[in-house]
C-alpha cells in the first residue's frame, strides 16, 4: 500500500491544491446525503404506489370470488329443484303402489332425496351466509380504496414535489462542483475520486489527537510529522484516505482575516 504521493508544490501549491479538493469533497457529501434523500423518497412512492395496488387486486379478488359464490349457489339452487321434483315424483308413485315391497322401495328413495334436499338447503343457506359477509367485506375494501385512494394522491403528490426540489439542489450541486473541477489539480483530483468511488464517505480526512477521523486509528508520530509538513500528499496507512493537517487549513484562513485587518488600519491611517 502506498503512503506517499508525490506532488509538484511549485507549480501548485499543495495546501491551495487540497483546499480545491476539500471544497468538491463537501459538495460531493451534500449529493450523496441528497441521493440517499431522494432514494427514501423514491421508496416511499413505491410504497404508496404498491398499496394502491394491493388495495386495488384485494377488490378485484373479492369481486371475483363473490362471483363465484353466486355461481355455485345458483348451481345450489339448480340441485334443489332437481331434488324436490325428483321428491314429489316419489311421493306421487307411492300413492298408486299396491304392493309392501314396492311401496318399501319408494319409501326408501322418498329418504333418501329428503335427506338430499336438507343437506343442498343447509348448503345453500351457508353459502349465502358466506357471499353476505364477502359483500360486506367488498365494501369496506371499497371504501377503504376510495379514501387511501385521495390520501395516497395528495401524499405521492408531496413526495414527487419533494424529489423535484432535491432534483434542483442537486443539480445546483453538480454545476457548483464542475466549477470548482475546472480549477482543480488534475491528477489530484483523479485520485480523489478513485477514493471516493470506493469509500462513498470523506476521503480527505484531518488527523486529530494523532489519529484518522476517517479510520479511527492511531498513526505513528511519524506519519503525523510528514503530513504536518505537506509538502507530499500523505495516505493513511489503514483505510487509504487522504490526511491534511488541520491547523494549516485554519493558519491559512487566519492569515487571510490578519492580511484583511492590516489592510483596514493602513487605509483608517
Amino acid at each position: 500500500m502506498w503512503l506517499i504521493f508525490q506532488f509538484n508544490a511549485e507549480s501548485y501549491p499543495m495546501q491551495e491544491a487540497l483546499k480545491t479538493i476539500l471544497s468538491i469533497q463537501e459538495l460531493d457529501m451534500k449529493m450523496i446525503r441528497l441521493m440517499a434523500l431522494k432514494k427514501e423518497r423514491q421508496k416511499e412512492l413505491e410504497q404508496i404506489c404498491q398499496l394502491r395496488s394491493e388495495l386495488y387486486q384485494q377488490s378485484n379478488d373479492k369481486e371475483a370470488e363473490i362471483q363465484q359464490l353466486s355461481q355455485h349457489i345458483e348451481q345450489q339452487e339448480l340441485k334443489l329443484q332437481e331434488v324436490t321434483a325428483r321428491l314429489k315424483k316419489l311421493e306421487s308413485q307411492q300413492l298408486s303402489l299396491k304392493k309392501a315391497d314396492e311401496f318399501n322401495a319408494i319409501m326408501l328413495e322418498i329418504t333418501t332425496a329428503e335427506r338430499e334436499k336438507v343437506a343442498l338447503e343447509q348448503k345453500i343457506s351457508d353459502l349465502l351466509d358466506k357471499k353476505l359477509s364477502e359483500e360486506e367485506l367488498f365494501e369496506t375494501i371499497k371504501q377503504s380504496l376510495a379514501s387511501s385512494g385521495e390520501t395516497s394522491l395528495v401524499l405521492e403528490q408531496e413526495v414527487c414535489a419533494s424529489i423535484a426540489l432535491i432534483n434542483k439542489e442537486g443539480t445546483s450541486l453538480q454545476e457548483q462542483r464542475n466549477s470548482l473541477a475546472r480549477e482543480a489539480n488534475t491528477d489530484l483530483l483523479a485520485l480523489y475520486e478513485r477514493l471516493l468511488k470506493n469509500k462513498k464517505d470523506r476521503v480527505v480526512v484531518p488527523i486529530e489527537n494523532r489519529t484518522c477521523t476517517g479510520c479511527h486509528i492511531v498513526l505513528t508520530a511519524q506519519h503525523e510529522n510528514l503530513v504536518r509538513k505537506g509538502s507530499n500528499l500523505t495516505f493513511c496507512e489503514h483505510c487509504s484516505r487522504i490526511h491534511f493537517w488541520p491547523q494549516a487549513q485554519e493558519s491559512e484562513e487566519g492569515d487571510g482575516a490578519l492580511k484583511k485587518r492590516r489592510r483596514r488600519r493602513a487605509v483608517s491611517a
